[in-house]
């Protein structure tokens, strides 16, 4: 029996650490730890995926749909430049994953060897710890000090490991000067704000006459305490992107999603508002806040660094979601007894949320060539089951989901929101998968995500689904033949027609391609099928992709008043582009005139 080697002790604290699996492709700069997982009958369990950028993403689907820390592994050289993306998903998201990176031999490195990469520098940025091992006796002190950085930075790790060391003899851990043995352990803080600051802050939330509460992914074990805390105020509830799955849009106060992909009820919150809570987000949207000097301002993040980040706020509240949201919760109730509202407020809000509500079901039932994508999400809500799992890729698939797709309580959705890196869906549908074999996965992708990732790493799902108790993985591809998100960009923020040679994308038959892997594929160009194609889609007895062929001149409109501002240059980029631009000229009017014929 060969020795104990320095991969093995590196198995054995991934382990010890609860990684049940690790995502990435092999290489010789990593073989150490692909035969110690061999001889550790694969447990922890590799998923090899067909390129190291998606496996990143993975490790990040997992980070996001389980709270656990996502692994993932790479050789050296371009194995581990291709980590990048995946590890700034994480970064600007703020999900714990560790990277492990093969590197070349100790004794060939700052000779410009083969493959050789200044790693340490490559994710000086990315990482919140970056460690090199130089000795085998570190191997079980980093990997605790990884998992701990990524778990209390909320951030990615990053811990790179030469070949050379990878199959050192593993040493025993004296006690003695210069050995470290460290614990896999660690427990997360109860972190409240000072009771000082939490009567400030329900000083400034009771005295709004108009408040409005916009709430992302922080305030995710926090659901409950939301809704308590908007009905305490009167306020109405705005989501972040990432926000939007934590809050129940069939409530009368919820006004969905903000910022340009968002609702017209969410501009009217944050235009006619005079007190913002901020719960948990760090949206970017800024021109979508209130304007700064209109509302006065309390924000709680378990970040203190985020706070006061994108509104002047003036009480910032540095906790845990929940905990806060209780703690101010008797001390509103206590000041608004004292001074009562009268409601009218709420009932403004209410009625701007059915205003967008009809607004809404208009744009879905615009015809289009040959389908409208609005549509297509609008008919996945009512049948969406409460227990399905989400993962959305980047692209205007994201602005229909903000505006047409009402998720059940308990659907949980995860999409890459800062970064916004197209690609990431179906990854992100593995990982999820993969911690939930018994639940239904739905991937919602564009032509362009799809042909970015979904192509390849529908070959992995080819591979894995036979194991998953519930076979049910849905890729709704809406094929338009257009980075849509973008053209609509060019004409909006630069004034310019869509280029059609960056734009066009090539024709790929994605239904016809699930079928060639085994899979089920069906191809939609009849709106009125929709709603059976779906139930196909549930139906199914393996993993299904639905092609829907859509209209890529349906506008990406930003909500009024916004959007009122850019008409005319959008306009104006459509008249550009001749007859080619007609069809969606006449669609941007329809839409702006569903918007002035609906007004307050």
């Amino acid at each position: 029996m060969a020795e104990r080697n320095v991969s093995d002790v590196l198995v054995e604290r991934l382990g010890a650490w609860g990684v049940d699996r690790i995502f990435g492709y092999s290489g010789d700069g990593i073989n150490g730890l692909m035969e110690a997982l061999q001889r550790a009958g694969n447990q922890p369990r590799f998923i090899q995926a067909r390129h190291e950028e998606w496996a990143a993403f993975m490790a990040v689907g997992h980070a996001k749909y389980t709270g656990e820390v996502g692994v993932v592994t790479s050789t050296q050289g371009p194995g581990a430049v291709h980590l990048l993306n995946g590890l700034y998903d994480a970064k600007l998201d703020n999900v714990p994953v560790v990277a492990i990176v093969g590197q070349q031999a100790t004794s060939v490195l700052g000779s410009g060897y083969m493959q050789e990469i200044n790693l340490p520098v490559l994710f000086s940025d990315v990482a919140s710890f970056v460690q090199s091992v130089a000795s085998a006796e570190q191997i079980p002190m980093v990997i605790d000090r990884a998992f701990r950085s990524a778990l209390a930075n909320r951030a990615p790790a990053v811990v790179i490991v030469p070949h050379d060391i990878q199959k050192e003899t593993a040493p025993e851990l004296e006690h003695e000067h210069g050995i470290l043995r460290t614990a896999s352990e660690y427990r997360a803080p109860r972190v409240l704000p000072h009771v000082d600051d939490l009567t400030a802050a329900a000083e400034v939330l009771a005295a709004g006459e108009r408040v409005a509460l916009l709430v992302g992914q922080g305030a995710m074990s926090a659901q409950d305490e939301v809704v308590a805390i908007a009905d305490a105020l009167g306020a109405g509830i705005a989501t972040s992107l990432l926000g939007k799955p934590f809050v129940d849009e069939s409530l009368t106060n919820a006004v969905g999603t903000m910022g340009h992909l968002g609702t017209t009820s969410s501009a009217y919150l944050f235009d006619h508002c005079d007190t913002l809570l901020i719960v948990g987000s760090n949206d970017p949207w800024t021109e979508f806040y209130p304007a700064p000097g209109q509302a006065r301002a309390v924000q709680i993040d378990i970040d203190g660094e985020v706070v006061g980040n994108r509104y002047p706020v003036e009480v910032g509240l540095v906790g845990d979601a929940a905990m806060t949201l209780g703690a101010l919760l008797p001390r509103i109730a206590e000041l608004r007894e004292k001074h009562p509202r009268s409601g009218e407020w709420r009932d403004a809000v209410e009625k701007s949320v059915g205003r967008w509500q009809r607004i809404a079901r208009q744009r879905a039932s615009v015809p289009a060539t040959p389908v409208n994508p609005e549509r297509v999400l609008a008919e996945l809500g009512p049948i969406l089951p409460n227990d399905a799992l989400l993962a959305l890729d980047v692209g205007s698939v994201v602005y229909w989901y903000g505006r047409q797709l009402r998720l059940p309580r308990g659907v949980v959705a995860q999409v890459s929101g800062t970064l916004a890196s197209m690609g990431c869906g179906v990854p992100y549908g593995i990982a999820g998968k993969l911690a939930a074999p018994d639940r239904p996965m739905v991937v919602l992708s564009g032509d362009g995500g799809f042909q970015m990732s979904g192509v390849t790493e529908l070959i992995t799902v080819s591979r894995l689904w036979t194991e998953w108790e519930d076979p049910r993985f849905i890729v709704c591809v809406l094929n338009n033949g257009d980075l849509a998100e973008v053209s609509w960009e060019q004409r909006e923020m630069e004034g310019g027609p869509r280029f059609d040679e960056s734009q066009d994308l090539p024709r790929f038959p994605a239904a016809e391609y699930a079928e060639l892997l085994g899979l089920n594929g069906e191809r939609v160009d009849d709106p009125d099928e929709l709603e059976n194609a779906w139930s196909r889609a549930f139906e199914s007895d393996r993993p299904h992709v639905l092609e829907v062929m859509t209209d890529a001149s349906i506008p990406l409109l930003p909500p009024f008043p916004a959007g009122r501002e850019k008409l005319e240059q959008m306009r104006a980029a459509l008249d550009e582009e001749g007859e080619s631009g007609e069809h969606a000229r006449e669609l941007l009017d329809r839409y702006a005139s569903h918007e002035d014929s609906d007004r307050d």
